[in-house]
């Protein structure tokens, strides 16, 4: 039975994917071969010697120790595109507020409760209504900085609205590149996005080369009156460079689902507590696709939507049975996978199908066998120098 603990309220339609009969699920599952979770900040002394993968239900995974997983053998996998359309319709919602003083304009109307005639009301909302026009969308200028899954479909969505929209994405993968509507202007370098857009929408990760990447350059160079969503992490904006934008007038607007201190009491800035993927349905589809992820890993070794292992898919071989598939983690260094089949070869087990794949530095190896190794095979094997993990399935 495969054992599983979860952290955070994890969707029932997630958690109904596992199989009461194989699968022992719950926050109180000690010595998991899995973790589920969502935003919890999981402590790297949780990953020990059993644990063979974590899902986060959600695109980041900022708060799972990825390096010491790697280090580990571990899988981390995520949901990207889970949750894109519930961040997509979010980003509709802050263009529209950073254009019009809608927010202004609710909170006018709310406070004149002490006007009992509808007339009376009436009329000073038609007198008062001119202090909270604003401008349309249509016809201005979205500059896309991330085309990934949220990213393509917010272009697609500015696109029906009739903007103009442009794009930048450095490491734009080929599914991407066909999932981004025909419309869409590439452009090659992001300061000349930044310098030619009346709109920013940002959908990046954040690593070392993304942190801080809007900063006191990239708002110098910005058209006046421009307006900056960020519903991507609130790291990915230099914070000090954003509230000079503010206080200069460089930046018209600024719309984050991230909270500061700091800005909290402007006008110029509307801020949301991160509810960007807070829809019931994005949290269930997030569920689903993490629950099947791990399931798919844990009973056949596949992989799919890893942070930090290579994509890699192999059929069960037709011949094979039950408990005669290896899953191997190793370095990714020469000659690993020669000694591993040495080893096989040595114990006269035939391999009838197997794949191979590598990522920076980890390799992963699934290999289908005729027969069942040994015990003894099996520590040939994990006592082969840069072998990380072996798990038969």
């Amino acid at each position: 039975m495969f054992r599983i603990q979860t952290f955070n309220q994890i969707s029932p339609r997630g958690l109904d994917r596992f199989c009461s009969k194989d699968y022992l699920v719950g926050p109180e599952v000690e010595n998991a071969d899995a973790i589920l979770l969502r935003s919890h900040k999981l402590d790297p002394q949780a990953v020990n010697g059993n644990l063979k993968a974590i899902a986060r239900a959600g695109a980041g995974v900022n708060n799972v120790p990825v390096e010491s997983c790697t280090e580990q053998g571990v899988v981390v996998f995520n949901t990207p595109g889970a949750n894109a359309n519930a961040v997509k319709e979010l980003v509709l919602c802050g263009l529209l507020l950073a254009s019009r003083d809608i927010i202004k304009g609710i909170d006018f109307a709310a406070t004149q409760t002490s006007i009992k005639d509808y007339a009376e009301l009436s009329a000073i909302m038609e007198k008062e209504k001119k202090r909270f026009a604003g401008s349309e969308i249509a016809g201005k200028t979205l500059g896309v900085v991330g085309l990934g899954a949220i990213g393509s479909m917010v272009a697609e969505m500015a696109i029906s609205l009739g903007m103009e929209v442009q794009g930048y994405d450095p490491a734009l993968s080929v599914d991407a590149a066909w999932r981004l509507p025909s419309q869409v202007k590439r452009i090659e370098n992001l300061s000349a996005l930044v310098s030619s857009s009346d709109f920013i929408s940002l959908h990046l990760p954040v690593l070392e080369s993304t942190r801080g990447l809007i900063n006191r350059g990239m708002f110098q160079i910005m058209r006046p009156g421009t307006c900056l969503l960020n519903f991507a992490r609130d790291e990915i904006v230099d914070a000090e460079a954003l509230q000079e934008a503010l206080e200069t007038g460089t930046l018209r607007r600024y719309v984050s689902d991230f909270p500061r201190p700091e800005l909290l009491q402007r006008d110029d800035v509307i801020t949301m507590p991160h509810i960007g993927a807070s829809t019931r349905e994005a949290e269930e589809n997030c569920a689903i696709m993490a629950a099947d992820q791990l399931r798919d890993f844990l009973e056949h070794g596949n992989i799919k939507n890893s942070v930090n292992f290579p994509s890699l898919f192999l059929d069960r071989a037709g011949d094979a049975t039950p408990g005669t598939r290896l899953a191997i983690s190793n370095k990714n260094v020469p000659k690993m996978l020669g000694q591993i089949l040495s080893v096989l070869a040595d114990q006269n087990i035939n391999v009838i199908d197997m794949l191979n794949k590598s990522r920076d530095q980890i390799a992963y190896n699934l290999i289908d066998l005729d027969s069942a190794p040994s015990d003894a095979a099996l520590k040939a094997i994990t006592d082969i120098d840069d072998v990380i993990k072996l798990t038969v399935l």
